[in-house]
């Protein structure tokens, strides 16, 4: 198989197959020990696209991956979140051995989650998004804590089926799944230097966009369109900027918006409706009343001020 390939892998059995590994206990979800995956690192494909979710605990991984199209972080990190239908490409070290690496794979497809609440729920979980490109760095008290949740999911996984197994499962993945969300606030406010540099990344951005002569055509910026310029998801843009402002990206927007407003009300000699128009806002209108919930003043009022 070329190192090129790209592999869909639509099924758990799929997966268990190209991994040379045995039957999955369960059609629809899987707990796996990477120490069991026997396939070399030189036949492995290097892009897969399968669909279901996967959450990885990983030790000694030294490989370079790039989930969608971003370099992700998991030079220091142990866990990675991954939803349906998503690119993964790994980058194999030139030396095998540093591929052998340990920790648990949970597989799960979104099949065996329907007509429970966690199907609706999983989608919300920030460290899902395509283009978050941190790992989740656990303390030592923290990885011993997922491994004890993952192995009882394991033991479960392993245990006969009866009418209980899926609803005990289901309860065990929701609760490694909240314990992740907390160890990735936590890591908000352990990991200043890399949260600043998002911070500093979307100020720079934000300038230079704002700067730009076609404002009147290209609109104001969604906070999507932000996110995917930064290569995070938009939902972590927001927790992170939450976290580190108190507001949302949406908000940080409009106050740079507004800034800018003033500076040209202040300096220009232009009318408030081309400020508007020139800021990306298709309507004066909702140009005004930004302006004024964030001022307390219109801006012809602002504008009056410095007369």
């Amino acid at each position: 198989m070329s190192s090129s390939t790209l592999v869909f892998i639509k099924t758990i059995s799929d997966y268990h197959r190209l991994m040379e590994l045995p039957k999955p206990e369960h059609p629809l979800i899987s707990v796996i020990k990477f120490e069991d995956i026997k396939r070399k690192p030189a036949v492995f494909p290097k892009t897969i696209i399968h669909h279901f979710y996967s959450i990885a605990l990983k030790k000694n991984f030294t490989a370079k991956m790039k989930y969608g199209q971003q370099d992700f972080d998991f030079d220091e990190g142990v866990m990675h979140f991954m939803s349906p239908k998503q690119t993964l490409t790994v980058q194999a070290s030139s030396n095998e051995a540093a591929l052998n690496h340990s920790g648990w794979l949970l597989l799960i497809h979104p099949d065996f989650l329907w007509d429970t609440p966690l199907a609706k729920k999983i989608k919300q979980y920030g460290y899902f998004g395509y283009n978050v490109n941190e790992a989740l760095h656990l303390s030592d008290k923290e990885e011993t804590l997922v491994t004890y949740i993952i192995e009882k999911i394991a033991q479960e996984y392993h245990t006969n089926i009866d009418n209980f197994s899926q609803d005990v499962i289901i309860a065990q993945i929701e609760l490694l799944l909240t314990y992740s969300e907390r160890f990735y606030q936590r890591q908000f406010i352990t990991r200043k230097i890399a949260n600043h540099s998002v911070l500093n990344h979307l100020e720079t951005f934000l300038t230079a966009y704002f700067n730009e002569d076609n404002l009147a055509d290209k609109g104001i910026p969604t906070v999507q369109f932000i996110a995917d310029n930064l290569h995070i998801s938009a939902n972590y843009l927001s927790r992170l900027l939450q976290h580190l402002t108190g507001q949302s990206t949406k908000q940080f927007i409009h106050d740079k918006l507004i800034d800018l407003a003033k500076e040209k009300l202040s300096t220009t000699a232009l009318s408030v409706n081309e400020i508007a128009y020139s800021l990306g806002f298709e309507h004066p209108q909702s140009f005004n009343r930004l302006f004024k919930s964030k001022t307390n003043v219109s801006p012809l009022e602002f504008r009056q001020s410095f007369n």
